[in-house]
């Protein structure tokens, strides 16, 4: 698929920039702690932001690639048909807590957020920005899984 492909590659450019400014952020932080002796107080909270970002947009790209963890002892002894099936069934049931968890939660998170007016202490950033990444990944997770079902449904079809 070459939206998958092409998503896959922007998410791969992303991680690779929050990485980098988190690495700044850590960096800019060290140095001003040991060199100048004064800390300053906006690498600390920004790091903790971009490991927020990193860990879910690294979960959407690992989604992307259908590269999570999985247990196949059950697959690995069942014929193909059923083993497309049980995949197709794996595929939905992830969907719908991605959809309850990350979208449905993730959406009254960021709307309490904004709603309650909190910002970050030493950014003065809306906390609403920093969880919005929690429904943004979350609509792309189920974007993927619901190609991935398309995917197995074809290989399904092909299989009879």
């Amino acid at each position: 698929m070459k939206i998958r492909k092409r998503l896959n590659i922007v998410l791969e450019w992303l991680l690779v920039i929050l990485l980098a400014v988190m690495l700044c952020s850590v960096l800019w932080g060290v140095a001003t702690r040991y060199i100048f002796e004064d800390q300053s107080s906006w690498t600390d909270e920004l790091a903790r932001f971009m490991l927020i970002w990193v860990s879910m947009v690294g979960a959407t790209y690992v989604s992307g690639k259908n590269g999570h963890i999985a247990i196949d002892l059950l697959p690995a002894s069942m014929a193909e048909k059923k083993k497309l099936k049980l995949e197709i069934l794996a595929y939905v049931l992830i969907a719908l807590f991605v959809l309850a968890v990350f979208v449905i939660g993730g959406l009254r998170y960021v709307y309490i957020s904004f709603h309650l007016g909190q910002t970050s202490a030493a950014l003065g950033l809306p906390m609403g920005y920093v969880y919005t990444i929690l429904p943004v990944c979350g609509f792309l997770i189920i974007y993927f899984k619901l190609l991935s079902v398309q995917e197995a449904k074809m290989l399904l079809k092909e299989t009879e």
